[in-house]
């Protein structure tokens, strides 16, 4: 650990878009599963998981409390997936951010679903009440077709029960999709049923990036084969059969991540409309159909 610096980093380090201003704190490393294959984030060989020595991150909250102080208003728990960790390590975290950070008022994480089937309800309220308020939650699709040939070892149900578990402890949630994950062939499914398990969940925020491959497709395709990317209008009428079967009713919507060509904000249940004209302008603009999605620009 770089004595200047409190916080021991390995390269790359990810966290969601709106936890652009929280500290990242290391409490993992990699992703304890780290075999879907749309996912480049965890991939490179010193990113290989392992779980943190609790020694380490204790004395790491305690440097980052004499660092900074009540600076932090946040902390987002790295690396892919720290609720893999038992509940009574993730207890002594919070602990330790609420004693030498204590002007913190969210602590956040990553979280794969696989990860609650070990966790009770209670368990999840006890994290509740000692600080964890949001789990960022990647379903990816809610088709079950889908999610088995990108090999994301989750299906419909077993992300349902997830976002059942958090909400039921008093957790927020925070549900990514990825548009054009399906292909043009699985496109329509992809998104009927991605709505389908955002109605039945209602999770707090619902957010949509377009799948990519900045290291090329290789390893995607091997196991889907057949696999053909939408163009740009393909993605945006995925879009808008997506959001046309959203039924939600205090839902925040956000499409606005670096990969989506249309930006699109607004609480469903109240900008609904608004966000289907939007989409539908875009759909309509002749160019629409040349246009190739953000990632295949260097093709």
């Amino acid at each position: 650990m770089d004595a200047a610096f409190p916080i021991r980093y390995i390269d790359p380090v990810f966290r969601p878009p709106s936890e652009a201003e929280s500290l990242i704190l290391p409490v993992t490393d990699g992703c304890s599963w780290n075999k879907c294959s749309f996912c480049e984030m965890y991939t490179a060989p010193q990113k290989k998981f392992r779980a943190r020595d609790e020694a380490e991150i204790m004395e790491t909250i305690r440097r980052c409390g004499e660092r900074f102080g009540s600076d932090i208003r946040r902390v987002f728990l790295a690396d892919g997936d720290a609720l893999v960790l038992p509940t009574r390590r993730l207890l002594a975290t919070l602990a330790a951010i609420h004693q030498h950070l204590p002007a913190v008022r969210r602590v956040s994480s990553y979280c794969l679903p696989r990860n609650l089937r070990r966790k009770s309800v209670g368990e999840l309220g006890e994290l509740a009440a000692a600080g964890l308020s949001m789990a960022y939650v990647g379903a990816e699709s809610g088709d079950d077709e889908v999610l088995e040939k990108v090999n994301k070892g989750e299906t419909f149900a077993s992300t349902a029960e997830a976002l059942d578990k958090l909400q039921q402890a008093g957790i927020r949630r925070s549900v990514m999709i990825l548009n054009g994950l399906g292909g043009a062939s699985l496109s329509r499914q992809h998104a009927e049923n991605s709505a389908r398990l955002a109605n039945a969940t209602q999770p707090e925020y619902l957010a949509t990036l377009v799948v990519s491959f900045p290291q090329g497709d290789k390893r995607f395709r091997a196991g889907f084969p057949e696999w053909q990317a939408c163009d740009q209008r393909e993605l945006f009428v995925e879009m808008e059969r997506f959001i046309s079967a959203l039924e939600l009713s205090r839902t925040v919507f956000r499409s606005d991540h670096v990969s989506n060509r249309l930006a699109l904000k607004g609480s469903i249940g109240a900008e609904k409309d608004r966000l289907l004209h939007e989409i539908r302008a875009a759909i309509a603009r002749p160019e629409a159909a040349k246009l190739r999605p953000i990632w295949q620009r260097g093709l």
